[in-house]
């Protein structure tokens, strides 16, 4: 009975001291503040009073080294590691030791033993890299763009339906064949701190734990390989997620506009979120498993992220030396200005110097492109030469391309200024316009000329018509147009209250041009000269002849100005008002001292056909743009 007893105290006892030994092992602290705390135990229980023994033991090495050894070499591969963080914390405490161990035989020369122990540790960190890449696949956290978005700002470019022809340059911004209109929109903004997390928080400590030893054992390689293979692939996975693909700079030159400018708004909202969620997030990450190893984390944050930029950068240097016409213009300067944008942050983490350069490169690239596309859109403004005029005297489909697009232009002052800043410019052209050329920023100069040359391109298209007074309501329709577009914007503030009231008075002019010409064979028929004295001597037939060829006159304008069209009811209804005080006066003054001379007549209704409230009521069919209202003339004259 005795015997059974003192063995169960031995069993027990032996029990309390491995118990211990674990306990401080799992610590992982030194081999000198390990026999420390062995000693301390010792006094606390008379069961560990033979820690002085386990204490010399560990001390020996050979013994302790080749239990290490053993639970090294023999570990179960296929076991789950975060499965069992007890069995994992042993694992690194049997590195730490033999780490340890290693100090202490290269001071003592013991080769044979520590050439053991580097095999013990190469096998041990094959193991640890498997496990740090396993736990870096099985915890990466997918990429939930929805959630990154903010709103876009949209800003409508809307175009009339095209009646006359015109250059396939200025077609792009039209209205689609269904009359919908087209949108530019600005790129998804993000929310302001914008954070998500990569990996999953609770493989952190893991990973943290496995990469110290990985780089206190000399594997440094090893381990930001790992590490920069798994984290690029999943960066991969994001640029797919964000809708970037990869393609060589030829693929993206022959993509067709329209799957383009979709794959140009990807890119301006893939290289926001790339730069300020998932660049800063893999930071984050390397600076917390590397925390301790600076050069590591720096390395290894610059080959993880290295071709997720140089992906986003081969797209845009290709955008930037691509083909140029007017409508990439805007999408271009969005891809700008989010590149910009994005600068001093990138310039903060990536310290790479190919990268570096390729940035500065690509951004200043994509100004030029911007620079040579806006100089594009300006040669073919001045140099469109569609020939067919419009049918009714509209705005012409030039003007309303032109302005709407400078319209937008002017969102982008602050980018077109900087770019534009040293250009220069033909002063001459702007004599007229430029009272204060020199206080006037690079792209309201620019704006302003460009006007200038759709100015003369609407003059020279005028010429296309051969009724002189249609020339002027086509001229008043579309400087009109202008003018407003100028008034109800920024474009305002660029171009200055003088220029908008040069314009205005260029309407005016044209208003009293368009009467001249339109409505004063008409007058000529309502003066008493050439019709034989006064109004009881004037001959019969020259007032019959009189009245035949107001009322020819009349109804011949009647019948071509109401086809034509002026769009804006307030200028409509200004030349409506303009021809009845001119015609309506005179016609019922001439009517009134002549009438009773032809009422004594027989057929006096063939010659007196209109009276003045008739006249009045038929000017307001003026302008229209709808002809089939001459049946009330024909009526009339039945």
């Amino acid at each position: 009975m005795a015997t059974t007893t003192t063995g169960i105290n031995t069993a027990g006892e032996d029990r309390v001291l491995a118990t211990a030994q674990q306990i401080v092992n799992s610590l992982n602290t030194p081999k000198e503040v390990r026999e420390d705390m062995l000693l301390i135990f010792s006094s606390f229980d008379n069961r560990l009073s033979n820690i002085g023994d386990l204490v010399r033991s560990e001390s020996s090495g050979p013994h302790r080294f080749e239990s290490l050894e053993k639970f090294i070499l023999h570990w179960d591969c296929n076991s789950n590691w975060e499965d069992s963080p007890a069995d994992a914390a042993e694992y690194l405490g049997a590195v730490d030791e033999i780490l340890q161990m290693m100090d202490d035989l290269s001071v003592r020369n013991e080769n044979e033993i520590m050439d053991r122990a580097e095999s013990a540790i190469q096998i041990a960190m094959s193991r640890l890299e498997d496990e740090f890449r396993h736990i870096l696949i099985r915890n990466t956290i997918p990429l939930d763009a929805d959630h990154l978005y903010g709103s876009i700002r949209r800003v409508s470019l809307s175009f009339a339906a095209n009646d006359g022809e015109i250059d396939e340059e200025f077609e792009s911004f039209g209205e689609v064949g269904d009359g919908s209109v087209r949108f530019h929109e600005r790129g998804a903004s993000l929310g302001d701190d914008v954070c998500v997390d990569l990996i999953n928080a609770d493989a952190l400590v893991e990973l943290k734990e496995i990469a110290d030893r990985m780089l206190r054992s000399g594997y440094e390689k090893e381990c930001v390989q790992a590490y920069s293979n798994v984290r690029r692939d999943a960066l991969d996975e994001c640029s797919v997620i964000l809708g970037v693909e990869k393609l060589s700079i030829e693929e993206v030159q022959k993509i067709e506009w329209s799957s383009l400018d979709e794959k140009m708004k990807k890119w301006i909202q893939a290289i926001k979120i790339a730069v300020r969620v998932l660049l800063s997030g893999e930071k984050r990450l390397c600076d917390h498993i590397f925390n301790e190893f600076e050069s590591t984390k720096v390395v290894c944050f610059n080959e993880t992220v290295k071709g997720c930029v140089m992906q986003l950068l081969i797209f845009a240097e290709a955008v930037a030396i691509g083909k140029r016409s007017s409508e990439k213009l805007f999408r271009i300067l969005d891809m700008y200005d989010a590149l910009a944008d994005v600068l001093p942050d990138l310039q903060a983490m990536v310290i790479d110097e190919f990268v570096c350069s390729e940035v500065d490169g690509v951004l200043n690239g994509l100004g030029e492109a911007a620079k040579g596309t806006f100089a594009e859109f300006e040669n073919a403004v001045q140099s469109e030469t569609s020939k067919k005029p419009m049918q009714s005297g509209e705005i012409h489909p030039l003007t309303r391309y032109v302005m709407n697009y400078v319209k937008l232009l002017v969102d982008y002052s602050e980018t077109l200024n900087r770019l534009l800043e040293n250009d220069e410019i033909k002063a001459d052209a702007l004599q007229n316009d430029g009272d204060n050329l020199e206080n006037m920023s690079p792209i309201a100069r620019r704006l302003l000329l460009l006007l200038t040359s759709l100015e003369s391109n609407i003059e020279e298209k005028s010429k296309l018509y051969d009724d002189s007074a249609m020339q002027h309501i086509f001229l008043m329709n579309n400087i009109l147009y202008i003018v407003q577009k100028v008034k109800d914007s920024e474009l305002r503030k660029l171009l200055g209250d003088n220029w908008v009231r040069k314009r205005r008075g260029q309407v005016r002019q044209y208003a009293t041009s368009y009467l001249r010409a339109s409505w004063s064979r008409a007058l000529s028929c309502l003066k008493d000269e050439g019709i034989g004295g006064g109004s009881s001597n004037a001959s019969k037939v020259a007032l019959k002849e009189r009245f035949k060829s107001f009322n020819l006159c009349f109804e011949e304008i009647y019948r071509a100005q109401t086809a034509w069209r002026v769009p804006d009811p307030q200028l409509r209804e200004e030349l409506r008002i303009s021809i009845s005080e001119k015609v309506i006066p005179a016609y019922r003054s001439f009517m009134g001292r002549f009438r009773g001379q032809l009422e004594s007549g027989r057929h006096s209704g063939k010659y007196i056909k209109y009276t003045p409230e008739d006249l009045e009521t038929y000017l307001l069919d003026l302008f229209e743009g709808s002809p089939g209202v001459l049946h009330h003339l024909r009526r009339k004259s039945t």
